[in-house]
């Protein structure tokens, strides 16, 4: 990924190409299925774009690769500066909610990299997504006189800024870095320069289009897998129950269709739900998996593959619902249309009752296959 050097002083920065290479592309492709998603990171540090100066732009963003790559490759035909924070492979918007992606980190990694003796402004160019975790006062302020030794246990400390004498203190707020708030997308980074530096209305706006939940969908697929595999063996064994026994013979004859019925109710909650999440009208991702749930549990019996009596069909209602909430559930850690409060006060009602279609729907189908 590095194609070369940039000797600026006592510092060699690397020189990171804009266009992206096949594995680049190959490596998204992995992490969005959740393959190695762990370990998709770069090194932190400080990298250039083409072949920057003193003036050109900071921008500030996470060590997760994809994040990065999506940086590198909208920024393209620019001299620039990335700084690459320390948050531990998690790309920016989680990584500020959780802290890594924050003021302290940002102080610290100036500190590190000698920006203030790369550049002559002080202007640094942190994601919109980004402004959870940095405290652009706090920035400007800890920054004001960078310490040369190793020393960030001071910044835990923070100096009251209305306190200080301006006269005696030996921070010059004037002299710290300035944070500059960009658009959430990196694709307007360089309408955002042209603009002066300013974001529109749009550019500030988070859409979670179509796209976007496209791209988080494979992610979520896999997550469950495991669950996804108890769930078929349990239903195996359940489609092969007799009044003497477990007739294995009759479970694979009948089980294959139960297993279907299963995966279908998962596809219904992890992929279809998402992608028709604005049009759906409820609110709770639940009761929205519930509902689609509810429709294809009622395709299903239509074509007669919801069992043999009364009892399994009701089973299978509820089974295929539950299932449906759950796994759309599940998309609201991906979604930015909920908060944490608002995910907690979902779980309190929905959990309870998907339990109870599990449980229920379980005993139904038990009972029908006893009859």
């Amino acid at each position: 990924m590095i194609i070369n050097h940039l000797q600026t002083g006592e510092h060699n920065i690397p020189v990171v190409p804009t266009r992206l290479e096949i594995k680049d592309f190959l490596g998204a492709i992995k992490v969005r299925w959740g393959i190695g998603r762990n370990n998709y990171k770069v090194n932190p540090g400080l990298y250039a774009v083409g072949s920057p100066d003193d003036r050109s732009n900071v921008f500030v963003t996470a060590n997760y690769k994809l994040s990065f790559d999506h940086l590198r490759k909208n920024i393209d035909g620019l001299n620039a500066w990335i700084l690459v924070l320390d948050t531990k492979g998690v790309n920016v918007w989680c990584a500020a909610g959780k802290g890594t992606f924050g003021t302290k980190e940002l102080v610290e990694r100036i500190r590190l990299t000698g920006l203030d003796k790369i550049v002559s402004h002080r202007k640094l160019i942190v994601p919109q997504l980004g402004a959870t975790g940095i405290s652009a006062y706090k920035v400007k302020e800890l920054t004001s006189n960078i310490p040369s030794g190793p020393a960030i246990a001071s910044y835990s400390v923070q100096p009251d800024i209305n306190s200080l004498n301006p006269e005696t203190s030996h921070i010059n707020i004037n002299r710290g870095f300035n944070v500059v708030y960009g658009p959430v997308r990196a694709s307007d980074i360089k309408e955002f320069i042209n603009n002066g530096y300013k974001a529109t209305k749009e550019m500030r706006r988070v859409a979670f289009n179509f796209s976007d939940r496209i791209k988080l969908v494979p992610v979520d697929f896999v997550s469950a897998r495991y669950k996804l595999i108890a769930a078929f063996a349990l239903i195996f064994i359940i489609s092969g129950l007799t009044r003497s026994g477990i007739d294995f013979r009759l479970a694979y004859n009948t089980g294959l269709i139960a297993i279907a019925n299963i995966f279908l109710a998962y596809i219904t909650g992890i992929v279809i739900t998402p992608i028709f999440l604005p049009y759906i009208p409820v609110k709770m991702f639940a009761f929205k998996g519930l509902i689609f749930g509810f429709i294809l549990s009622s395709l299903l019996f239509y074509f007669g593959k919801l069992g043999n009596n009364y009892f399994e069909i009701l089973s299978w209602f509820l089974i295929i619902s539950g299932i449906s909430s759950f796994m759309a559930m599940n998309f609201t850690g991906a979604s930015t249309y909920t908060s944490l409060s608002g995910v907690k006060k979902e779980m309190k009602i929905a959990v309870p009752v998907q339990i109870s279609f599990a449980v229920i729907g379980l005993i139904l189908l038990v009972i029908g296959k006893l009859l």
